[in-house]
Parts: structure tokens; sequence; C-alpha cells
């Protein structure tokens, strides 16, 4: 800005839904966190009603306005430790300067889980109380879901300091806190880094009416209406005059304790009494020395952070590509590739999209600037965060996470050429592909597995059978499915268009009626299957593709076209505002 100052936000969520997970949107941040879960609703997600996806929203999160967007409950890209490591992996390579945190909630068990992040490689874990949130959050999980900050976090110190892996991770709690007094037991309990929220949406007008989520907000804080949206009347001198008295109070506490910095603060809960004096007569018989224990370990266990984690991506093939594509990063030249890939190469293009951002930004280069062809199997995010101007294509197989937030790329990805099996009846890639995908094209010969493009925003895709629960939560974009579908087909996708090869009409035995119908084609829908397939075919040499369109006439009839219920809404509106429209410039 002319001023100086930065709109960029310096920390940057992944959460379950992806919105807006671009390649541009991770290089553009000094730290990304991955969101598991929210202190005020665990084991819940998240819906943005259709009223408050206004245009700004829509186009901050790759969708339409006025469709509903849904974030699921998990990330569907993390069902281990393992797959956390892999994601966490996924975004030091899309961003290498970032630090890469996990925000993990206050529950019984999670020492054990931050334990499990740590050896995943994460910098830091936040451990987030219940007694946050916003008025957004249900109000059932605001009273009956979620722990303090205080039991988590002790049990999540300690278990990391006797497995002697506290050295390695930086901890961080939020969850109401206000005060220097709660920064100072936080340190004392564990804690390096403090989060402050509601206290600073306090300071910053909130008059907390809980009304959140129904865009009405007052004081112009949590609403998109632009009227109400001029009442906010906050400036950054009050935040910047409300920490400098959390600050002080800290300092007073840490000098009546007789410490200089805070490091030193962090672990000694030995520091900590209870005042029994305060405590009701309901809470007197409660046993606080499990919160207060202090680990007795050997000297030369660290009990803070004091080491930086290997993340291993000095040894990715994205080093090579980046080398080897130096005439396109710089001058924007042309670049043909081939090359061998195996399993261990992971997370294959990641890192050559974020150069590719850093160089051009969020437009990237012209289509098909770089050409990469990989021969063999590849790894784990095959394709992952693939920018506009790359053209990834593969003669073999993959492993899951094909695709994962693609941003603009182009996937290729057909049998190598000397098998011998038909590939639409064998699966040639795997599970949760092209999660989150942002815009793009991916054609794949084969068969994908299960939860093939969820939450896909604007990928137009073609694949010749899928697992279950394909394009689930999937707000945008446009999926051919040539061959069989699993259970639960479009289950909560509110937006774009699905259409499925559906010659035995199984198809409505497997697919979720709760937003969507089953329609038939018109001619636009007939243009656009024969597009995909044509490119799917020049791309892939998919004979199923070729033997639909020599016959299309009478094979596109066995098309079913899955359609979301808002978004039809949404669509026949524009249609009608567009007519009033050429309808005015015509009388007039």
């Amino acid at each position: 800005m002319p001023n100086g100052d930065s709109a960029r936000s310096s920390i940057k969520q992944v959460a379950s839904g992806r919105f807006g997970v671009t390649t541009n949107y991770l290089v553009n941040a000094d730290e990304l966190q991955i969101k598991i879960a929210q202190g005020a609703k665990p084991g819940e997600g998240g819906q943005l009603p259709g009223h408050k996806v206004s245009a700004i929203i829509a186009r901050t999160r790759y969708t339409t306005p006025g469709v509903t967007l849904i974030s699921p409950p998990p990330h569907h890209d993390i069902y281990s430790i393992e797959d956390l490591a892999q994601l966490i992996f996924d975004l030091k390579n899309a961003n290498t300067a970032a630090r890469i945190s996990v925000k993990l909630v206050s529950e019984i068990g999670v020492g054990t889980i931050a334990a499990g992040v740590a050896k995943g490689h994460a910098d830091m874990i936040l451990i987030s109380g219940g007694d946050g949130g916003t008025g957004a959050s249900p109000l059932s999980s605001i009273k009956h879901a979620g722990l303090p900050w205080e039991l988590g976090l002790t049990e999540t110190h300690q278990t990391l300091v006797l497995n002697d892996l506290r050295n390695r991770v930086r901890l961080q709690t939020d969850g109401q806190m206000r005060t220097g007094r709660d920064v100072a037991i936080a340190a004392l309990l564990g804690a390096e880094e403090f989060g402050f929220c509601t206290s600073v949406l306090i300071v910053l007008g909130c008059v907390m009416l809980r009304h959140c989520h129904l865009n009405n907000c007052s004081v112009g804080i949590a609403t998109q209406d632009a009227i109400l949206e001029k009442r906010f009347q906050a400036r950054p001198e009050y935040v910047i005059n409300y920490f400098y008295f959390v600050a002080r109070e800290l300092r007073r506490i840490m000098s009546s304790l007789g410490i200089r910095r805070l490091d030193e603060m962090v672990g000694r809960a030995d520091l900590l009494e209870m005042n029994s004096g305060m405590l009701p007569w309901k809470a007197k018989g409660i046993d606080f020395s499990k919160v207060l224990y202090k680990p007795s370990v050997a000297d030369s266990v660290c009990v803070h952070c004091t080491a930086k984690q290997d993340h291993g991506i000095d040894k990715v093939l994205d080093l090579k590509l980046i080398e080897l594509c130096k005439n396109s990063l710089q001058k924007a030249q042309v670049t043909r590739l081939e090359l061998p890939i195996e399993n261990t190469n992971r997370t294959t293009g990641a890192m050559l999209s974020g150069e590719v951002c850093k160089a051009f930004g969020e437009g990237g280069l012209a289509e098909d600037t770089i050409h990469c062809k990989f021969q063999g199997v590849a790894g784990q995010s095959f394709g992952a965060f693939l920018t506009r101007g790359i053209t990834f294509e593969l003669e073999g197989m993959s492993n899951d996470y094909v695709g994962k937030g693609i941003s603009g790329g182009k996937i290729v990805i057909y049998p190598d050429k000397k098998a011998n099996y038909r590939a639409q009846d064998n699966i040639i890639i795997g599970n949760t592909t092209f999660y989150g995908a942002i815009s793009g094209e991916a054609y794949i010969r084969g068969v994908a597995g299960e939860r093939f493009c969820i939450r896909n925003s604007g990928l137009n895709a073609v694949v010749e059978g899928v697992g279950d629960h394909a394009c689930e939560y999937m707000t945008g974009g446009r999926v051919v499915v040539l061959g069989e579908t699993g259970r639960n087909f479009a289950a909560g996708m509110s937006g774009g268009i699905a259409y499925v090869y559906d010659k035995k009409r199984e198809l409505r035995n497997k697919c979720n009626f709760d937003m969507v119908k089953i329609e038939s084609l018109d001619a636009q829908d007939s243009e656009t299957i024969h597009n995909l397939l044509s490119s799917h075919y020049r791309y892939t040499q998919s004979p199923l593709a070729k033997n639909i369109l020599d016959n299309f006439e009478q094979k596109v009839k066995f098309f079913s076209k899955v359609m979301p219920l808002e978004y039809k809404r949404i669509l026949e509106s524009r249609g009608l505002e567009e007519k009033m429209e050429l309808a005015e410039v015509s009388d007039g």
C-alpha cells in the first residue's frame, strides 16, 4: 500500500474445505496452518449459508455467489498421522520458506496426537481451547463441546517432553486469552506462543450479539452487508494499546518470579499452585496434580523448542525440474521435458508451481509453457497445486492425492503403452484425487479411487470410473464420468455439474439426492460433453472416448446430468437477469 502497510495475511489457514487454497495463496504466507479442528466446535465442519456468499467472498473462495459452501468435518486427505505428514510435506514444497503449523483442540489424548504431529515434521502445534469461538458456532457446541486450553496444553507439553520431542516444535495455545496473567499461566504450562481472538474483537468494537451467522452484525464486524460494514469504527491503535497493557502485566508477573526471558518460563509448572480459597464448593475435590505435574527428565532433554524440523525437501524431483525449466521461469519460454518417475517422488510439481507463482503471480504462464512427460509410477500428491501454464503427462499410474489443490494446470494420465489390460476396468489413480481443485483440466484414462473431485471449485475433469463419494461437497467445475460410480455420489454437492455415462441406469441407486437431482441434457450440456471427450481422446487416445464420439448422437442419450438444486436456481436467476437487461437495451 502507498503508506507502507500490507494487506497480505502472514498466516494462511488450510481448512478441510480448501476454499481458495491456490498456489498463489500458499506462496504468499509466512506460516501455513493446517486446521484439523476448532476449539469451539471440535469434530464439526462449517457451513456458510448462500445468502452470506457475496460476490467478494465467492471471488475469494472461487465459488458462485449465493451458493451455500459446506466444509466437511474431517480433512479427507488426513486419515492417519502419515497422511498428515504428507500434507505437511505438500505445503512445505509449495512454500519452502513458510513455517507449517497444525491446529489441534484441547481434548483427552491430544498429547498422543501431538507426538505424532511432531514426528510428522510440523514446525508448530496449536492447542485450541473450547472457551473461545464466535457466535457463528452452534449453541450446543459452545455450551457442551471442547475443553479448556489448560488441560490440552499441559497434556501436550508433558507428552512431548517425556518422548524427547519438545525441542522439535513450538507450542501455541488459544481460547479466551485475555490478560498478561493468562499468558503467564500458559507459558508455565508449556506454551511459547499465545493466540488472542475474541478479546481483540471486543477491542475492535464487538458487542457479542452472537448474530455472526445472520449477516446483521450491528457494529459491522461479522457481516457482508455494505451498509452495516460502514458502522465499523475501530482503528489499529486500539489493538496496539491493548497488547501494550497485556505485555506490561506479563512483565510485572515475570519480575515478581525473578524471570528475565519468556523462554525461562516455559514448562515451569512448579511455579504454579492452587488458590483453594477461590474454588467453589463443587470443585473442592478436584485433583490438579496432573495439570501441575512437571516431568522429571534428564538435563539433556529440552523443555522448549531449540531445533528446526528436517522436512526432507532437499532431494525432491522438483529441484531438478526447476533447474531444467530455468528459461521458462525467467523468460516465459517453452520447455519440453521427458523424465522417469518413481513412487518415492512425492508432491511432484508443487515446488515448481510455487516458483511460477513467485515469478508470474496467480495468472501463471501461457497454456503448455512447461510440458513435463513422466513415465513410471508417481508417488503421492502428483501434480499437487499445479499452476496455470504447467502440463503434467504421466504414462503409467499414480498414488493418492493426484492434483490436490490444482490451480490452473493440466494433468493427463494414461496406462503404460506396453500394458495389455483395459484401462476402463482398472484403477489408475488412488483416493482423494483433485481434492480442493481450484481450476484447470484433468484427463484420466482409467478408474479413480474413492472421493474423486471432492470440494472441486472449478476443475474440468474426465475419468473412466470412480469409487465411493465422488464429487462430494463440489461447488463448481464440470466432471464427466465414462464408467461406473460408487455409492454416495454427489453428497453435499452445491455447485458445478457432473455428467455420468449411465447406460445401465444405475446412478439413481448410487446418488445422494439431498442437494442434487438427475436431469436430462440440453444442447449446451451435449456441447460441453463433446468438447471434454474430444480433449480426453486427443490427450489420452482413449478407445472409450473414441467409441462415444464416433456414435455421439446415439451415445449422448445415455448420459445423466447431476445438477445441484441451489446452483440451478442461481444460474436460472442469472439468465433471467441477463434477458431483462437485453430487453431493456432493445427497448431503449
